[in-house]
């Protein structure tokens, strides 16, 4: 070991294979501001390239064949990994279910859409053990039709393959889930260290925002019971917080657990001692699979995933009413499986002659439930909706086609992204649907109707605040929000605290009065939703033009506005801002940082560093700012669309001293006579503090930086307010 020092990795300084990279920037300082939030998944780490247009490569699929391919892999039985019963379907059911179920509709972060579950963390949950042979499967018909099926596409496809092999009609199948090439690090997974942990719960079992699954690696609910403590009752209680949390109702709950465990069996047959480390932490001659499984042969009979042992059926690969008829025929008992896990079984000792071996011809055991299936049973309201569906099994049936297109689809944003023959032409209330348009403006028109905001008695700071407000709502995670729809008239959003209410229906009153002069005029009707972003653009061209820049904002036509029937409130009522750092707003305390917030929000819109920079620092310049809070607002000249933020926040003739305990709030005073200058948050000043965004800040205020702050402006201005453009993509 003399020459170590000749043998170490000039980038992460290992010496062997067992010693500790080198320290890095996140250990000297771990609360250092991840600016990576927003350059994830760039072009650099796509290894198909920024021209690759995967919606337009999948429409040239054959999805036919691709679904006889499928058809065939789920009862062609591998040695490596066998089939229970012969078929792959209940494996590929639980993989795509797993892979959907990660949504939550807090942050709509989550989901299918785009892949995520071959990275970790997914891929290495506690709660997925197994999935990893699944998806590897999978691979000859990933390998076939190459980039024009994305994993994200194929996992989905294969369920309902699998459901419809096994007897279900579903409701269809939308393609359009374009695949990432790296873990998502925007999605907060929870706080505990360890599988299993449980720090998210406070006050009496109070879910902490925005997560939905009650333990770390858990897909939904722990199926022993809470924590493990096998209680139905209290287990029922946790299922109706965790799926609402998922956007689901309690009859769709019902249905997405029942027709979920129609099918297929739990795996629990060996000592948990004897399986092996997950995926990510495997060795490497394991090629990505783990959950090695040393007992026996370590599959088929012998497998082990969630520790619990059975069927719930005696028909695990038969769409049938058998898991009602099961979970109200018999009474059952509270036992541990072979590998320790609690789970319940039938006190009639004959129910043990009705369930088929997965493997072993000949054999049977009783059917099983976990303490969450019980809770379908002893839930007061699960409980009811149970007993119809097992007295009315066509009923059941067609909510859990619909729930299963729900569970599958709802992270897929409006019908417009949906691609394929399959896609399903109902339209549901969960899409949040806007109507299609029917007028066509042209130029002169869109030129008349900027005249006349102009001449409105909207200044260009109200016009650009309800703009800001009404797109803002937009999240690249799930699609939903954004300007078209102008659902800023409508309940909830036109009465959230960040909008201001009541100067907002002010604002809303005057742009309705445009419009209807705007109809009188040309005999065309233009929407609300056309009205408010144009009058963004309007406010903004004015505000520059303050600033002696004229500048020209590109509008592009053809939002339309949705009505209350078209706006499920309760649903909507999840994409209130509680923070937005752009109006410098904050809605009650955090426990993190408001700059931590800020990306959030700025991931959420699908910004960059430089695109939330810029777009900071140009409405600070105006102040769109909640209340007209004069925080951040680093100007003599408010209202005007200036550099001025950047400039004056740079200033070293400035000093900046906090003015409360928590560092939340600070003044900045001229260094020579201590006059007050400006006051600003933790938002403002971070543009100055932070090393990375300092650099940024710099740009945009130097002398020569001025074409391309206004360029850059406009720039991220728009593709915030064309974000849910999804017709003109």
């Amino acid at each position: 070991m003399e020459n170590m020092e000749t043998l170490k990795c000039p980038v992460t300084g290992k010496t062997a294979a067992v010693e500790p990279q080198g320290t890095t920037n996140r250990d000297w300082w771990p609360n250092k501001l991840n600016l990576k939030l927003l350059s994830q998944n760039s072009n650099k780490v796509n290894p198909l390239g920024e021209d690759f247009d995967y919606r337009k490569a999948f429409q040239e699929l054959d999805l036919k064949a691709v679904k006889e391919d499928i058809y065939k892999v789920l009862t062609d039985s591998q040695e490596w990994w066998p089939a229970d019963y012969g078929h792959y379907g209940p494996l590929f059911i639980r993989m795509a279910w797993h892979s959907a179920g990660t949504y939550r509709t807090s942050d709509g972060r989550g989901g299918a859409n785009h892949g995520n579950q071959r990275f970790a963390p997914l891929n290495s949950w506690p709660d997925n053990a197994n999935l990893d042979k699944a998806r590897r499967l999978l691979w000859p018909v990933k390998q076939k039709y190459g980039n024009k099926l994305s994993w994200g596409d194929l996992l989905i496809l294969a369920g309902n393959c699998a459901l419809e092999s096994m007897g279900l009609k579903t409701i269809g199948f939308a393609g359009g889930r374009e695949d990432i090439w790296e873990p998502e690090l925007d999605t907060y997974w929870g706080r505990e260290k360890t599988w299993f942990g449980d720090e998210r719960h406070a006050n009496g079992r109070k879910l902490e925002k925005p997560l939905a699954a009650v333990q770390m690696g858990l897909i939904y609910v722990n199926p022993e019971g809470p924590n493990g403590e096998p209680s139905a009752v209290a287990s029922g209680k946790d299922i109706r917080v965790t799926f609402a949390r998922m956007g689901m109702n309690d009859e769709e709950t019902v249905a997405l657990v029942a027709g979920g465990h129609t099918f297929g069996k739990c795996h629990g047959n060996s000592p948990q001692s004897t399986v092996g480390p997950e995926p990510e932490a495997a060795p490497i001659e394991d090629m990505g699979l783990g959950w090695i499984n040393s007992y026996g042969t370590g599959k088929g009979a012998d497998t082990n995933s969630s520790g619990i042992e059975g069927a719930w059926t005696p028909t695990p690969i038969t769409w049938d009413n058998s898991y009602f008829e099961t979970l109200f025929k018999y009474d059952w008992d509270l036992v541990k499986s072979p590998a320790g896990a609690w789970q319940w079984i039938p006190t009639d000792p004959e129910a043990r002659k009705t369930v088929p071996d997965a493997h072993i011809p000949g054999k049977t055991s009783a059917p099983m439930m976990t303490t969450a299936d019980m809770a379908m049973r002893m839930d007061p309201i699960y409980g009811k909706i149970s007993r119809r569906f097992y007295e009315h099994p066509e009923e059941f049936e067609k909510a859990f086609a619909r729930a299963w297109f729900k569970l599958t689809h709802r992270d897929m944003g409006p019908q417009s992204r949906y691609l394929g023959v399959e896609a399903p032409s109902e339209v549901f209330i969960w899409q949040d649907p806007v109507p299609a348009n029917t007028v066509e403006l042209s130029a002169s028109d869109i030129a008349k109707a900027k005249e006349m905001l102009k001449e409105s008695k909207l200044t260009a700071r109200e016009l650009v605040k309800t703009a800001w407000a009404s797109a803002s709502t937009f999240r690249c995670s799930d699609y939903r929000g954004g300007a078209n729809g102008a659902r800023i008239q409508l309940e909830p959003q036109a009465h959230w605290e960040v909008n201001e209410p009541a100067n907002l229906q002010v604002r809303l009153a005057e742009l309705r009065r445009v419009g209807e002069e705007f109809k009188a005029a040309t005999g065309k009707a233009i929407s609300l939703a056309d009205l408010i972003v144009l009058g963004g653009a309007v406010g903004l061209e004015m505000a520059a033009k303050e600033a002696g820049v004229e500048l020209e904002v590109p509008f592009i036509p053809g939002r339309t506005d949705a009505t209350a029937e078209m706006t499920d409130k309760e649903s909507f009522r999840v994409l209130e801002p509680e923070a937005d750092a752009f109006r410098n707003y904050m809605k009650h305390e955090f426990t993190v940082p408001a700059e931590d917030l800020m990306l959030d929000k700025a991931q959420l819109l699908g910004l960059t560093a430089p695109e939330m920079t810029v777009l900071l620092g140009g409405l600070r310049s105006i102040n769109i700012n909640h209340n007209d809070s004069e925080n951040g607002v680093l100007t003599d000249r408010p209202g005007v669309l200036s550099n001025d933020f950047f400039v004056n926040l740079l200033d070293m003739g400035t000093k900046w001293e906090r003015t409360s305990p928590e560092g939340s709030h600070f003044v900045g005073t001229d260094r020579k006579t201590g006059e007050k200058r400006w006051e600003a948050n933790r938002v403002d000043l971070i543009f100055g503090s932070n090393s990375e965004l300092r650099a940024i800040a710099e740009i945009y205020a130097s002398s020569d930086s001025k074409d391309r702050f206004y360029a850059d402006f406009v720039k991220a201005w728009n593709k915030v307010m064309n974000a849910d453009r999804f017709d003109i993509k």
